[in-house]
């Protein structure tokens, strides 16, 4: 074949493999040097980028965001108070790592435990904690473990409650990223996770947050540093702006700060390729359902949730939303009661639905109500 006929060819066949073969994309958009990384979508749990997000590796001091949530979720429903006294064992005494210095005896408000946790990172306290809720540090290990199985953790196992190395301690970027979401809905977890300094002690002893992404980076406010020379440098963190609050987690940075820098440069990725398209922030009004034998003809209904997704920026025309309300329904109505949905898409296609609620209580109207209501609409309209 003449080299023309061959070349000509060969640039067809060229042409027709450029065509029916994907286009290779670049896996390394972000500059991250942590081992394992992810970042989330807070509201979806959507993984937008991740780089060994199943290995297995330890959380270091990241531990604390697990010891915090059951704490937390402790006072929620009652089982301790933020002004109970919390004593220092010896065992908690003992710690090593960073620390704030408990004394064997020494009390504590529950409180201020949890910010030294938080805040500053104490070992102790954690162990304090612990012992305080559960009896024993062991026996707030095992429900912390109970803890991950149920929230669908399938790669995390923790030996302690506050992250020095130990055998058979360790998460993934990926599970670590699935607690801080859940943390999320946690009461009282960011309000403590951001507090940037705190006078302990009555001011005897002041904590400086651990993570620096607090005074760094606009619209931080969580949640845990962690490092050691086996976990090296780790971050968990989030960030909201504009509506749209990201996740990220990175492990095993290998220089010091370097966990800020890998993290801002995840944030700084996900803010600038994405945007959250909001219809109905969480609560706001979106119409009303028509109600009978009540004390009110109508109820106001809400959205129970923040009503938006995350998009590619440049695609928000693309998403649209419909709403489907009840026309009627009878009293008795309970506040947060469903009475609708509304469906968020996506090119037409169904990405989100939410519960669109009562918004109030309305009660079962009399007989005289009742009589007085149908004169009225048979004589007087």
């Amino acid at each position: 074949m003449p080299d023309r006929k061959r070349t000509a060819l060969m640039l067809v066949l060229a042409f027709c493999l450029c065509i029916l073969l994907p286009v290779p994309v670049k896996a390394d958009v972000v500059d991250v040097s942590a081992e394992a990384y992810v970042l989330m979508d807070a509201d979806s749990g959507k993984i937008l980028l991740a780089k060994n997000e199943d290995k297995k590796l330890p959380p270091a001091s990241m531990t604390k965001i697990m010891t915090l949530l059951l704490a937390l979720e402790d006072l929620e429903e009652g089982k301790v108070g933020l002004k109970d006294k919390v004593v220092t064992s010896e065992n908690a005494w003992k710690m090593g790592g960073s620390q704030v210095y408990l004394e064997p005896g020494e009390e504590m408000t529950f409180e201020d435990m949890l910010i030294a946790i938080a805040v500053g990172s104490a070992n102790d306290a954690c162990v304090a904690v612990a012992e305080h809720l559960e009896g024993t540090h062991s026996n707030f290990v095992q429900r912390m473990n109970q803890k991950a199985k149920s929230i669908g953790l399938k790669n995390t196992n923790f030996i302690n409650a506050y992250g020095l190395s130990a055998e058979g301690h360790y998460t993934t970027a990926r599970d670590m990223a699935i607690i801080a979401r859940y943390a999320l809905e946690v009461p009282k977890m960011l309000e403590y996770t951001s507090i940037k300094e705190y006078n302990l002690r009555q001011g005897e002893f002041k904590l400086f947050n651990t993570n620096k992404l607090l005074w760094w980076y606009e619209g931080a406010d969580g949640f845990k540093t962690g490092w050691t020379d086996e976990a090296k440098y780790c971050l968990t963190s989030t960030v909201k702006r504009d509506n749209l609050r990201l996740i990220a987690v990175v492990m095993a940075s290998p220089v010091a700060q370097g966990h800020f820098r890998d993290s801002m440069e995840l944030f700084n990725y996900g803010f600038a390729t994405y945007s959250f398209k909001t219809f109905f922030a969480q609560g706001s009004p979106c119409g009303t359902v028509k109600v009978g034998k009540g004390t009110e003809n109508i109820v106001e209904v809400v959205a129970g949730e923040n009503a938006g997704v995350i998009c590619a920026k440049g695609e928000e025309d693309k998403i649209t939303y419909k709403r489907s309300l009840a026309q009627y329904t009878d009293a008795p109505v309970i506040a947060g009661q469903k009475l609708g949905e509304l469906m968020i898409y996506k090119d037409n296609e169904l990405v989100k639905k939410v519960n669109l609620n009562a918004a109030r209580d309305v009660q079962r109207g009399g007989l005289l109500r009742e009589f007085l209501k149908m004169f009225a609409e048979t004589y007087l309209l």
